[in-house]
């Protein structure tokens, strides 16, 4: 038996798969032809020094999540062509992948572990 509340969550979710897969976007879009970096690689919101080189990877990273949100808000909305735990399923994975994939991103640009600092005659290797 369904519950009320269940489709209320399922609406709601899905209306936030809308600016989500937007601000995904727009990342991408800035990355790509406004060859703006400040968002790419974040790390306790600073960008790392080489944030160009990193660049491709966070595009992809963003275009690919909101690409697969796009189609499924219209698999969904428009053709009604998933059940509603296909859909639910497939944007759940599809939210962590990409924020995991963002956060390892993050961590291999400003590299692992604490910042060593240089101590007084010593010079680091």
């Amino acid at each position: 038996m369904h519950l009320p509340s269940v489709f209320i969550f399922n609406w709601v979710f899905l209306l936030a798969l809308f600016p989500v897969s937007f601000f995904w976007l727009r990342r991408a879009y800035r990355i790509l032809v406004k060859r703006d970096f400040s968002e790419v690689a974040l790390k306790k919101g600073i960008p790392p020094a080489n944030a160009e080189k990193y660049a491709p990877y966070e595009m992809t990273i963003n275009m690919i999540g909101g690409v697969v949100l796009v189609v499924l808000l219209v698999a969904v909305l428009g053709f009604q062509a998933l059940a509603s735990e296909d859909w639910i399923a497939v944007a759940g994975v599809t939210l962590w992948v990409k924020l995991f994939a963002s956060f390892a991103l993050g961590r291999q640009a400003h590299g692992l572990g604490p910042k060593k600092k240089p101590v007084a005659g010593k010079e680091l290797p």
